[in-house]
């Protein structure tokens, strides 16, 4: 679309009187014919036929205000073959002007709509006195506007006035007072004899003769029996009794003024906002609301009613509708809102028919039970709940609270009040712990939620435990029973190892599971080698084997370790090497301890949980469990459907990004610890990770911290103590005080400057890019990640990025050269860790170009143990390694000195890195080296882990809540 001179013609189109270009057809006028008319009586010889005829002064019988459509012809206004009943269907006939035609039809259907056509009316006449409406003067005031005018039969006349008020009017006259209705008409007084009403909202005044007629409408609602009333004389003596006593009750009803003020007539009162409350026997209610002492214009919507009101109660215009409601809604009612209508002046509550239901709120007296089921690992958890010597059902009870009510109808009629706290504690107690029946009148609770029964004695008032229950709490309880070493473990225990080994006793004795969280390179996989021979040694029944899920680089190290410190366990393989050759379930059957990878549980998923059904396994033992964090992942899925009596997750890192992550393991091996992962979010996720900045932190959050603070205090608290009994971890600093000594240093490397300028200028573009995409980071993760990977490579190496960027300089390549080759003349070893195999290929390269000798590990490699004997004998001084291929499960002790070349934003993947030479075993101090280039978005990362080390430390070291997964706000941050 171009502009061109054509758009001055358009507006000027638009500006154009549309009328003077486009005369309107000629149509035939319309009129509404305005007459008095006197009702005539129906006698035995006159039944059918008119009702009425024109009043004229000699009538006597009472007078009526009929209104018709007439049409202009040549001797006047006629109403020729025009009617009320054929109106609708002669607009073409006649010609009529189609907007006068509309609004003739708008006012007979609103009058046919209180007045439905019946025999014996008059055919010709509607009666405006009849209409009950007060849009009938809207409507009136609308056709004058279209040039429709009010006219009346021959010489008589008709008009709309502006406004009508009717009061009593109280003077003093020689007889004493006189109180008398007084009516004005535009301000102007009009005998009352005079005057009809139309309805309780409009006055018709004739003239000096009935052909004579002006309609007005009343400000506010009037009592129409007062125009009828006589005058009314108040002896002299009763002055003070009609000052006192009558005139303001009559202000009550009606408007009071004295016309030559020589009566004293107090102000009037405000209008009277009157609500009735008629409540039925069912305890239902109905509501309706008028206006008292409304003499005036009606008044704004009262604000503090409105607000008192629900939501939507009250309407835009007019009074609110009658509405019914239902006991519990009644409650409601009578409990939030009637007070404080009844508190505001000018508002009037009136409570008729029967009483309001009995709502019973004493003191609740709770008892719970639990009792065995036919379902292993479940019993039955039986709640009762008795207030003021009613027992109340906890299944309505528990819905009812859950689902937001404020009572519960019991089964005598009554109402139980929800509001006392320890009926809250106890719904929440039970949502929590419980398992929640869809159909099933009863609540199970499962085994694992036995240290929780504490919480239920100091809720209940009485709390019954079966024998079994009793005895699992109590061995929960206690610290785990020390546990004799077995005498096939050619290993010699430390203290801290022989507690492990003692723990994972205890979790096989009472077939539970948990979480072996020691930090890395303290010998969890010696401590699950000890319970793998204990039980051999031990258990005298028929039992499976014990299947060890590992990742692919660890398998190797299992086995190793199996047959070094358990040499009479009988340990079977299944790793990716052996295929398919050998039938899973031969290589299962006999055995004591089974090897597989997390790639082949996956492959063989079917067989796997086959066999799992068939008791072929007696635990599940998850190495490097972080690989099953990830509860929508198919291996997790694939663990989860095993369904072995005992799983048991090993790793250092059960928490990496997000609270999440421990929800999943636990799910795992501690099924029914914790509520469904949507619960768990809300109760645990939210109030501990969730903050958010300018929300519940810095500037902007107000008083948010210190209101969030005690909550996040006591949810975090609460996440400990849940899961301490399955949950076993120890530290280095705890208990290895003599490893030796941990250095760790940050190196700043500045960039080249034809380095810098490059990644300036692809920031400034990625930034530009990605800003954009922030707001609904979830749907653009992927582009989002991209770009930082890109950035990430950038900071690294320009050649990662592009080969035509292979002359430029990398700063923290010759830093890491010299500094190896420096290393290797002290005779140090050094571990060199990197997210990003083509980096570590790079490095490779430099070093055979410095005479280094180096050996490679990535997820390419095709004989890992090849690469790790290699440095492991010493023809290899320095092991480039994949973060993600060789970042946990090796025992690389013979180095000293590790390098991180790329900070990734998880804390955890680097402390598994740095553990594989910081271990038990080590005996030189080890030096931790990362390097990282200045002004990128390394540094970012750098703070961005320190966030989410908190975390870490909060929930499973004790610390302090904070941070967590990789946010919008975490990218932004990043990108600053």
């Amino acid at each position: 679309m171009s502009a061109g001179d054509g758009w001055r013609d358009a507006l000027d189109g638009l500006l154009r009187d549309r009328g003077a270009a486009e005369p309107a057809p000629v149509t035939v006028p319309m009129a509404l014919q305005v007459q008095a008319r006197e009702l005539l009586p129906r006698t035995a010889h006159r039944w059918n036929g008119p009702t009425t005829r024109a009043a004229t002064g000699d009538s006597v019988g009472a007078l009526r205000l009929g209104v018709r459509p007439v049409i202009r012809t040549g001797a006047g206004w006629a109403r020729g073959a025009l009617t009320w009943q054929s109106l609708p269907h002669t607009r073409n006939r006649l010609n009529l002007d189609p907007v006068q035609h509309r609004w003739a039809c708008e006012l007979g259907a609103l009058y046919r709509a209180a007045v439905p056509a019946a025999a014996g009316q008059d055919p010709d006449w509607l009666f405006l006195d009849e209409a009950p409406n007060p849009l009938v003067w809207e409507l009136l005031a609308q056709g004058e506007a279209l040039g429709v005018p009010l006219v009346a039969p021959g010489s008589g006349s008709a008009r709309l006035a502006g406004e009508a008020s009717l009061a009593l009017d109280a003077v003093r006259v020689a007889e004493g007072f006189r109180v008398a209705p007084r009516l004005l008409v535009d301000g102007e007084p009009v005998p009352s004899g005079l005057a009809h009403a139309v309805g309780d909202h409009g006055v018709w005044v004739t003239g000096r003769s009935p052909a004579h007629v002006v309609l007005a409408p009343f400000a506010a609602p009037v009592d129409p029996g007062l125009l009828g009333r006589d005058p009314l004389l108040v002896p002299p003596e009763a002055a003070e009794e009609l000052r006192e006593r009558w005139l303001p009750a009559l202000q009550d009803r009606f408007a009071v003024v004295s016309s030559d003020a020589s009566v004293e007539v107090a102000a009037a009162k405000p209008p009277l906002l009157v609500l009735t409350v008629r409540t039925g026997d069912d305890g239902a209610a109905t509501l309706a609301w008028r206006w008292e002492r409304l003499h005036a214009r009606r008044p704004a919507p009262p604000e503090p009613v409105v607000a008192a009101l629900p939501p939507g109660w009250w309407p835009s215009r007019g009074l609110p509708a009658p509405r019914t409601l239902t006991d519990e809604e009644a409650l409601d009612l009578a409990a939030d809102v009637l007070p404080v209508l009844e508190a505001l002046p000018d508002v009037r509550v009136d409570r008729v028919g029967a009483p309001a239901p009995v709502v019973v709120g004493g003191e609740p007296l709770i008892e719970v039970t639990v009792e065995p089921t036919e379902r292993t690992d479940w019993f039955d958890l039986g709640v009762t709940v008795t207030v003021d010597g009613r027992d109340v059902p906890f299944g309505p009870l528990f819905t009812a609270i859950a689902s937001g009510k404020r009572r519960l109808k019991l089964v005598d009629g009554t109402f139980l009040s929800l509001a006392h706290p320890r009926l809250r504690e106890l719904v929440d107690l039970v949502e929590e712990s419980a398992e929640i029946p869809e159909w099933a009148s009863g609540f199970a609770i499962p085994r694992t939620r036995v240290a929780q029964w504490v919480d239920f004695e100091d809720l209940a008032d009485r709390a019954t435990e079966a024998v079994e229950w009793r005895a699992l709490r109590s061995a929960v309880e206690a610290p785990p029973e020390p546990v004799a070493t077995p005498a096939g473990l050619q290993a010699v225990l430390r203290p801290y190892q022989q507690e492990g080994f003692a723990w994972l006793a205890f979790l096989w004795r009472h077939e539970l599971g948990g979480v072996l969280a020691d930090d890395m390179g303290l010998g969890k996989t010696v401590q699950c080698l000890a319970l793998a021979q204990h039980v051999h040694e031990t258990a005298a029944e028929a039992r499976g084997a014990i299947l060890v899920v590992t990742p692919t680089s660890v398998a190797s190290n299992w086995l190793a370790e199996a047959a070094r410190f358990a040499p009479q366990l009988d340990v079977r393989r299944i790793v990716d090497a052996d295929g398919p050759k050998t039938p899973i379930a031969d290589l299962v059957a006999g055995a004591d301890l089974v090897v597989a990878t997390y790639a082949r549980l996956r492959l063989d998923a079917t067989t796997f949980t086959r066999l799992a059904a068939d008791g072929a396994f007696s635990a599940v033992l998850l190495d490097e469990a972080q690989a099953v964090k990830n509860a929508s992942a198919r291996t997790h899925q694939v663990v989860r459907d095993l369904r072995v009596r005992r799983t048991i997750a090993v790793t250092g890192t059960p928490l990496e990004n997000s609270l999440t992550e421990l929800h999943a393991l636990l799910s795992l091996t501690v099924p029914g610890l914790f509520p469904s992962v949507r619960r768990f979010r809300e109760e645990y996720v939210r109030p501990i990770e969730g903050l958010r900045a300018g929300y519940t932190e810095g500037a902007g959050a107000g008083s948010a911290p210190e209101a969030n603070a005690a909550h996040r205090a006591e949810r975090l608290a609460r996440l400990r103590v849940r899961m301490r009994p399955f949950v076993l971890r120890r530290t280095k600093e705890q208990v290895a005080p003599e490893l030796p000594s941990l250095e760790e240093q940050v190196l700043s490397v500045d960039l080249s400057p034809d380095h810098r300028a490059l990644y300036d200028v692809t920031l400034q573009r990625e930034r530009r890019k990605l800003f954009g995409l922030l707001p609904d980071m979830d749907r653009n993760r992927f582009i989002v990640l991209r770009s930082l990977t890109l950035l990430r490579l950038l900071a690294l190496d320009a050649a990662l990025v592009d080969q035509e960027h292979d002359g430029v300089r990398s700063t923290k390549l010759d830093l890491l050269a010299a500094e190896l080759v420096e290393a290797l003349a002290e005779g140090r070893r050094a571990l060199v860790f990197s997210q990003f195999p083509s980096y570590l290929r790079l490095v490779g390269a430099r070093l055979q170009e410095e005479g280094v000798p180096w050996t490679l590990l990535e997820g390419a490699t095709r004989d890992r143990d090849a690469a790790i004997d290699r440095f492991r004998t010493g023809d290899a001084a320095v092991f480039l390694i994949s973060l993600k291929a060789g970042g946990f499960g090796l025992n690389l002790t013979e180095a000293d000195l590790v390098y991180l070349l790329d900070p990734w934003w998880n804390p955890a993947a680097e402390a598994q890195a740095i553990d594989r030479a910081h271990r038990i075993g080590q005996d030189k101090p080890v030096t931790v080296r990362r390097l990282v280039a200045a002004g990128t978005i390394e540094e970012k990362v750098l703070a961005l882990q320190r966030r989410k080390q908190d975390l870490f430390d909060a929930v499973v070291d004790d610390g302090e809540p904070f941070s967590a997964a990789l946010t919008a706000d975490d990218v932004r941050d990043l990108l600053s």
